[in-house]
């Protein structure tokens, strides 16, 4: 409208402004005057200028005024009550008459744009009804995964309202479901509406599917809104308006230096891995395609991809290209989600976005994208993104491990069809030298610390036995990248090779002994070490020092788990406290938690309970999260004859190969896990279970063992340990052993307070803390009551009592004195 009148307005002032030059020549040529002809164009042309600015200003203040008309559907839900539902927005109204339904809608968005200068952003010329209608069958969903189907199937008609966006480009709008998609063929609209008809109606209750069924037919209705066509309005996107979807999810990559001095000492480098990166290059800058990396864990996917970014970033300024690049996650996509349809929107806008600015997706999860949105693969996130990667509107970048690959294949072939995959091998020997070289140089002049080769040489050796399931460069670079986070906090300026082992020592829990060849295993210690925490089980001492052994010496299979075994006997012979004790020795030197990783394996009895126990869909299972956390441990499966049996029969891949591999590709670690069952099978076919009775020996044992597992499985344990009944000098010498840890409880000690048991306390709780079918497990109850208990409550009495040694006896009852006040409870 601005335009329009200055074309009308200004030749009127040109004519005007002739005029007025015409009068002064005539004037000129009458009088005489010294002003010549030259002058009069000069004046002229400076009268054109001030009155061209005054018209331009006086125009400016004039916008040219346009209708905007959005779609609305109708439904008449009863005589005087109307449904009104705004397409492409969430707005709802009910009123009495379609009339005030629209005024209600229009007056609501003019007060929308008078206070925020906004409006719903819908562009669709010459939008059009039309019904589709589908059969579904509803079913009920138990949380557990079971699923009811009802008998009949129900049609589910709804209204859907397409129109051009721009052309070949169609914008479509099923708002019963509060959803859209785009169409380039309006041959396919129809099969495209009742997928994603289907695909919500999957997800449905029966309740809700049959409240969809009742909708009757709606018609279609426009509301208008008149806004200012200001000329800001129609910006240059990639200069002006920023994104706000993108902003909100996403991280701009790459980083800027001082964000990545933040994140990590070490470079965003892919040393000696120039040709991936080429090879990366070309996919996404030539051939515009979508990019998926393969390899394992370490191999340096990460590195590829950032380095791979850097290069695509220069490559676009020298070109003077607008390419952006944006790094997520993928559970960010579906995190706020709130009602059915809210995610697809936000891919909606992620897609539109990515296209206004040439951006470049990188989805660090890629698998995850399966997983998120619905429970069902074919209904997730990965499977809504899929028709955007194969018309080209997104390209999309991630790095997969190749069991998450087969993983993708599986599930979702068409997604890997529609990518190219580049797979990248772990790098040689020499090649991984070259590369912790350069960070030995890169380290030593960026952050002024100086890295020892024995050092680097160290960390290669122990990630190289211990971590035998991750691959370098990518292992070295996060265990050197921690140890040198440790010497900047403590202000150091150089990384040693005690650094290194000590750094070890705290991530694994692992003694120097098993970490320095140069230190010798003293056999008599070891031996003494387990004696001391495991009572009348000299066997099964032996065999526990035959597992130290083995591993010191690096014999045992590093593509196993460290040892499986199995640990039978009566039940209170020690057979946890040996498991406990095992834990401590291997793994108790540096963990922040308890090394021992106890389950109590009754609490899954029944089959369905395999998911609660190893996970299953999104969320992992017991085992796996704790495994996940302390991936150094001892396992124990407590009692393990009471777990359903199919629980075992998928636990053999842990027990032979030491890898747990879910259905999305996802992997965890058995590899550093001490794996111990223990089971009372047997037990009831001794004669007695009590003080030294005669044993049927270790073959009723493993009579019972193989007779309760299936051969495949014990074939997978590496040993049985059997553990015998005690005697009365063992459960002599248990009780003794517990009331020395007694003695070392914080009341005791910060009060400075020395305690003496007389020979009587300790007969006393030997008697009454074995039980013959028990064993010695009542011991520690009996502990609790008879001597705890009637000392807490001396203590409290006397609360003087301090730095002194308490003398405890027992006749009849419990007897306390010390050297300052003598009392008797």
């Amino acid at each position: 409208m601005i335009n329009d009148r200055k074309s009308r307005f200004l030749p009127n002032l040109f004519l005007l402004v002739d005029k007025i030059i015409d009068w002064l020549g005539s004037f000129v040529c009458f009088s005489g005057s010294i002003f010549g002809f030259k002058s009069l164009i000069l004046y002229k042309c400076i009268l054109l200028e001030y009155f061209t600015k005054a018209v331009t200003f006086a125009t400016s203040n004039f916008k040219r005024m346009k209708k905007i008309e959005f779609p609305l559907l109708c439904f008449q839900l009863q005589q005087e009550a109307f449904l009104g539902l705004l397409v492409g927005t969430d707005f709802q109204v009910v009123d009495k008459s379609v009339k005030k339904v629209k005024a209600v809608l229009t007056s609501y968005l003019q007060k929308m744009y008078k206070r925020d200068g906004d409006y719903p952003l819908l562009e669709m010329e010459g939008p059009a009804l039309k019904t589709i209608e589908v059969a579904v069958r509803p079913a009920y969903q138990q949380q557990g995964g079971a699923v009811f189907p009802l008998k009949s199937s129900v049609k589910v008609s709804s209204p859907l309202v397409y129109g051009e966006e721009e052309e070949g480009v169609y914008d479509c709008h099923l708002p019963v479901f509060n959803s859209n998609f785009y169409c380039y063929d309006l041959q396919q609209l129809e099969s495209l509406a009742k997928h994603f008809m289907k695909s919500a109606l999957d997800d449905m209750e029966p309740e809700e599917i049959f409240r969809l069924a009742l909708y009757p037919k709606p018609e279609l209705e426009f509301v208008i809104l008149k806004v200012k066509e200001d000329d800001s309005f129609n910006f240059d996107w990639n200069k002006e308006q920023q994104p706000k979807v993108l902003e909100r999810l996403a991280e701009p990559y790459p980083y800027s230096k001082s964000i990545q001095r933040n994140l990590s000492p070490l470079p965003e480098a892919a040393w000696e891995m120039d040709d991936y990166v080429e090879q990366a290059t070309e996919i996404i800058f030539k051939q515009k395609a979508s990019l998926i990396i393969s390899g394992n864990p370490g191999t340096g996917k990460s590195a590829v991809l950032k380095a791979t970014f850097r290069k695509l970033a220069t490559l676009a300024k020298k070109n003077d290209l607008k390419y952006t690049f944006w790094r997520i996650r993928a559970q960010r996509i579906t995190a706020t989600s709130k009602y059915l349809g809210e995610w697809q929107e936000v891919i909606e806008e992620l897609v539109y976005e990515l296209g206004r600015f040439n951006g470049i997706l990188w989805v660090e999860d890629v698998v995850e994208l399966m997983r998120q949105g619905s429970s069902s693969v074919e209904n997730s996130v990965a499977a809504y993104m899929l028709p955007f990667i194969q018309s080209g509107r997104l390209q999309l970048v991630g790095e997969v491990t190749p069991q998450q690959l087969e993983s993708l294949r599986r599930f979702l072939p068409g997604f890997v069809e529609s990518t190219q995959v580049l797979e990248i091998d772990e790098l040689s020997p020499n090649k991984n030298n070259l590369v912790f070289d350069k960070l030995r140089e890169f380290v030593k002049h960026s952050l002024k610390i100086t890295v020892e080769k024995e050092a680097t040489e160290t960390s290669l050796r122990l990630l190289g036995r211990f971590f035998p399931y991750e691959k370098f460069p990518g292992k070295g670079f996060r265990f050197i990248g921690e140890c040198l986070g440790e010497v900047q906090l403590n202000k150091k300026d150089k990384l040693t090779k005690e650094d290194v082992i000590a750094h070890f020592i705290k991530k694994t829990g692992m003694p120097e002994l098993f970490l320095r060849d140069g230190i010798l295993l003293d056999q008599q210690e070891l031996s003494d070490f387990f004696t001391e925490q495991i009572i009348g089980q000299e066997e099964a001492v032996l065999q526990l020092c035959d597992i130290i052994k083995v591993f010191k010496a690096g014999l045992n299979n590093p593509h196993k788990p460290i040892t499986t075994l199995i640990f039978a006997g009566p039940t209170g012979v020690g057979k946890t406290a040996s498991a406990r004790a095992l834990a401590n020795y291997f793994f108790g030197k540096g963990q922040k938690q308890s090394p021992l990783i106890r389950v109590d394996m009754s609490e899954f009895q029944h089959p369905s309970q395999i998911t609660r126990f190893l996970g299953a869909g999104r969320e992992p299972g017991k085992l796996v999260t704790d495994v996940r956390e302390r991936p150094f441990a001892v396992l124990l499966l407590d009692e393990a004859e009471k777990a359903a049996p199919s629980i075992f029969d998928a636990f053999l891949t842990v027990l032979d190969e030491g890898m747990l591999v879910d259905a999305f590709g996802r992997v965890t670690n058995f590899r550093n896990c001490i794996i111990i069952l223990t089971t009372n099978l047997g037990a009831s076919n001794q004669r007695s279970i009590g003080y030294a009775a005669e044993q049927g020996g270790a073959a009723v044992y493993q009579g019972a063992i193989a007779r309760f597992f299936r051969p495949e499985f014990i074939n997978r344990i590496d040993n049985v340990v059997i553990f015998n009944s005690l005697n009365e000098g063992h459960v002599r010498q248990i009780t003794f052993k517990e009331l020395a840890e007694v003695k070392k409880r914080e009341g005791f000690i910060k009060n400075g307070l020395k305690v003496e048991f007389s020979n009587n306390v300790i007969d006393f709780l030997s008697a009454i803390g074995f039980h013959e079918k028990y064993g010695a497990r009542p011991l520690q109850r009996a502990m609790e009551d008879h001597i705890v208990k009637p000392m807490a409550k001396w203590l409290l009495l006397n609360p003087l009592t301090k730095n002194c040694t308490l003398n405890v006896d027992f006749d009849k009852e419990l007897i306390v004195s010390s050297s300052a006040v003598s009392s008797e409870q």
